[in-house]
C-alpha cells in the first residue's frame, strides 16, 4: 500500500461517524476521490457518491457504507454521569472501563465508560453477569448536571470509542469502523485505479458511501432509487471463523487472509454473481465462498429490489471480532478485494444485461 493510500485510509479509519451522524468520515471520503473522480455528490441524508463517465449511459455502482456503531447520551443524572443508548449493533458486554468521545454542541467531549471494581460488582456467589446497555454510565470529569450541560453536551449528542487503527505483525491492520469504513477506501481505490487506467469502463462507474446501513440499509435505500444502477456490487465485511470458538457448522469457514468472499443466494444475482466468479479465475484471484439462506444482513438486501430489480452481488472482507475495538483485516484481503472490483468493473460489455432468460 502506497503511503499517500495508507494515510488517507487511517483518517477514514480516525474519523467520527456513527449511523445517523456520518458527514465527518463523508467529508474525508468525498475530498480524496474527489481528485479522482468526474462528478461528487451527496443527498439531503449525507449518502455520497462519485461518478467516472464510461462509454455508456448504463452504470454499474460499487456500493459500502460510511456509518460506524457508536453510542449516544439517553439521560443525564444530578450528580453529573450519563447513561447511554446504542447506535447500531454496539457490544455492551465490552463497554466497561473504555474512553469514548462525545460529539457535543461545543466540539468533542472526552468521557469513560464506568468500570466498577471487581471486587465490588461480584454477587454473593461470586458471579457477574454481562452489563445491559442501561447499565452503563459515562464519567465526562462532572459532579452536576449544570457542570455536563457546560461542557456542550446534552441528551441526544452521539458518541463513538476513542480507539484508532494500528498494524500488526504479517499485514493485519487493528482498529474501531474497519466495518465498513474499509469498504469506502476499497471502492475509492477502485476509482482511482480505473481512473488512471488506459482502458476506459464500457459502464460509468459510480461508487456509493451510503448512511445508516447499521440500522436498516436506509442510505443505500433512498440513493439507489435515485442513482437508478443497472448492475451493483455491494462491498461489506463478513466474519472470519477462524479464531477460537467459532463453529464452523454453524457460521461457516471463512480465514483472513484467503481472500474476499462471494454471497450465494437470497439477493444476490446468480449472473452477477457468476461474472465475479470468471472474472476471479481470470485474474487470479483468491476467494472464498458464503451462503445467504434468507437474507445477507448488508445493504445488498435494499439495494437489489429497487424499482424494476438491480441486478447485484454481495463480496465482503474477511473481519475478525466485528462490532469493537479491535476489529482485524488483512492488507492482502484489501489489496485482492481492490483488484476484483476493478476487474468486474473493466471486464463488463456494454451490451451485458445481467437478465436472466426462459430459453
Amino acid at each position: 500500500m502506497k503511503e499517500e493510500d495508507r494515510e488517507f485510509l487511517h483518517r477514514l479509519l480516525e474519523s467520527r461517524s456513527p449511523t445517523g451522524f456520518e458527514m465527518p468520515g463523508q467529508k474525508v471520503w468525498a475530498d480524496w476521490i474527489g481528485r479522482h473522480a468526474g462528478h461528487v455528490e451527496c443527498d439531503s441524508y449525507g449518502s455520497t457518491w462519485a461518478r467516472l463517465a464510461g462509454k455508456t449511459d448504463q452504470v454499474v455502482m460499487l456500493e459500502a457504507h460510511a456509518d460506524e456503531i457508536g453510542y449516544m447520551v439517553k439521560h443525564i443524572d444530578d450528580k453529573g454521569f450519563l447513561r447511554l443508548d446504542r447506535v447500531g449493533g454496539s457490544d455492551a458486554a465490552t463497554a466497561r472501563g473504555r474512553r469514548i468521545t462525545i460529539l457535543g454542541d461545543k466540539g468533542d467531549v472526552p468521557g469513560i465508560i464506568g468500570n466498577t471494581a471487581i471486587h465490588l460488582r461480584r454477587d454473593e456467589h461470586g458471579q457477574e453477569k454481562a452489563p445491559a446497555v442501561h447499565d452503563l454510565w459515562v464519567d465526562v470529569g462532572a459532579s452536576n448536571a449544570a457542570e455536563v450541560a457546560k461542557l456542550g453536551v446534552r441528551v441526544g449528542h452521539p458518541a463513538v470509542y476513542q480507539d484508532g487503527p494500528m498494524e500488526l505483525a504479517n499485514k493485519r491492520i487493528v482498529g474501531r469502523a474497519l466495518d465498513n469504513r474499509i469498504g469506502g477506501f476499497i471502492i475509492a481505490q477502485v476509482m482511482k485505479r480505473i481512473a488512471a487506467g488506459k482502458k476506459k469502463p464500457a459502464f460509468s462507474l459510480v461508487c456509493l458511501n451510503a448512511i445508516q446501513e447499521e440500522i436498516g440499509g436506509h442510505g443505500a435505500k433512498m440513493a439507489t432509487y435515485r442513482l437508478r444502477p443497472d448492475v451493483c456490487v455491494c462491498l461489506d465485511v463478513t466474519h472470519a471463523t477462524d479464531t477460537p470458538g467459532i463453529s464452523h457448522a454453524k457460521h461457516g469457514s471463512v480465514k483472513l487472509g484467503g481472500g474476499p468472499t462471494l454471497t450465494h443466494g437470497t439477493a444476490n444475482h446468480p449472473l452477477v454473481v457468476k461474472h465475479l466468479i470468471d472474472v476471479a479465475k481470470d485474474a487470479q484471484i483468491p476467494i472464498q465462498h458464503e451462503s445467504s439462506s434468507r437474507f445477507s444482513g448488508t445493504d445488498t438486501d435494499k439495494i437489489f429490489h429497487s424499482r424494476q430489480g438491480i441486478p447485484s452481488a454481495l463480496v465482503s472482507l474477511p473481519l475478525r471480532c466485528m462490532h469493537s475495538v479491535v476489529e482485524t483485516a488483512h492488507l492482502d484481503d484489501i489489496a485482492r478485494t481492490i483488484d476484483l472490483l476493478a476487474a468486474f468493473v473493466l471486464s463488463i460489455r456494454d451490451k451485458d444485461a445481467f437478465h436472466q432468460k426462459l430459453v
